[in-house]
């Protein structure tokens, strides 16, 4: 039985050094701890793949954190089948769950469809969150950097969409979206 690990991260701004860290910790090699930074929702992970060319019959897998691996259960679930049918078995550090037997198996399903339900639920408190801020008056999204006031003068001074455009330095698709706003 040889360890391999993997760790991933949502964003190329997030880091994987506690989970690499924590891979090493555990008796992972270096040279076999494979990491991505991708969306867990994408389901074609460089490293995820070459870990399963890798890989052989009675290998473990050591993985951090369950939502880790995938972002939701289905796409878990998909995972752990394919590894358990090269005979490949997954170790969740933090959650102390495996898959070697039966029971690990079932119990992995178990916490991942727990935590697709979080996941859920955070997106509705936080839209729950949003429509409250946007009835209280709340603005989101960046400023405006253009001055909108300036274009309409202009238009009206008989100036046209491209001129416009060259000398507010802004696209001439971006004049008549501004001119649209104002009728």
């Amino acid at each position: 039985m040889r360890l391999f690990g993997y760790a991933r991260v949502s964003t190329s701004h997030q880091s994987l050094d506690i989970q690499i860290k924590a891979l090493k910790h555990s008796g992972v090699k270096e040279s076999r701890i494979f990491s991505d930074k991708a969306s867990g929702s994408n389901a074609e992970r460089k490293a995820l793949n070459i870990l399963k060319i890798k890989v052989e019959e009675g290998d473990v897998i050591l993985v951090k954190k369950l939502d880790r691996l995938g972002r939701d259960t289905e796409d878990m679930i998909k995972i752990i089948k394919e590894f358990d049918g090269m005979g490949v078995a997954f170790r969740f550090l933090d959650d102390g769950i495996s898959t070697e037997g039966a029971t690990g198996t079932m119990v992995v399903v178990i916490l991942s469809a727990v935590a697709q339900a979080e996941r859920q639920r955070i997106l509705e408190r936080t839209n729950e969150g949003r429509l409250d801020a946007k009835a209280r008056g709340v603005k989101f999204g960046r400023k405006r950097s253009i001055d909108r006031k300036r274009v309409l003068e202009l238009k009206k001074g008989g100036v046209g969409a491209t001129e416009i455009s060259k000398q507010m330095k802004i696209g001439r698709s971006t004049v008549y979206k501004i001119l649209d706003e104002f009728g």
